[in-house]
């Protein structure tokens, strides 16, 4: 389960945060998802078991995803944030194998964070 989301803020254009995500239990893929007011959840960043990451176009070169060595910790480092990155930002965490198929897929994970706010400034 997730137990804890954490980092979230409000930043100016430019700017950087980091969030935590602090899980339980197994974790296949770890996975982090952001929403903003009136639109559909979006896969941000996510891991996989065989430790392969992927992340979606628009933050690709400026958003980092890592986990700890046990996997039950997972961080999503965000540089040069921008006023369209603005959302609540939650961490996903699937037990499900076939999340390998698309760890950015929302659909495919089982337990979700209480979600963190992200604000970016222009």
């Amino acid at each position: 389960q997730v137990q804890l989301e954490s980092g979230g803020g409000s930043v100016e254009s430019g700017g950087s945060l980091r969030l935590s995500c602090i899980t339980s239990g197994y974790t296949h893929c770890l996975g982090w998802f952001r929403q903003a007011p009136g639109q559909e959840r979006e896969g941000v960043a996510g891991t996989d078991v065989n430790g392969e990451t992927v992340y979606t176009d628009s933050v690709k070169g400026r958003f980092t995803m890592s986990t700890d060595n046990t996997r039950n910790t997972a961080y999503l480092q965000m540089n040069n944030l921008r006023p369209e990155d603005t959302a609540m930002y939650y961490c996903g965490q699937s037990r499900n194998s076939f999340c390998t198929d698309d760890p950015t897929d929302w659909q495919l994970y089982n337990y979700w964070g209480q979600g963190t706010q992200v604000t970016v400034s222009s």
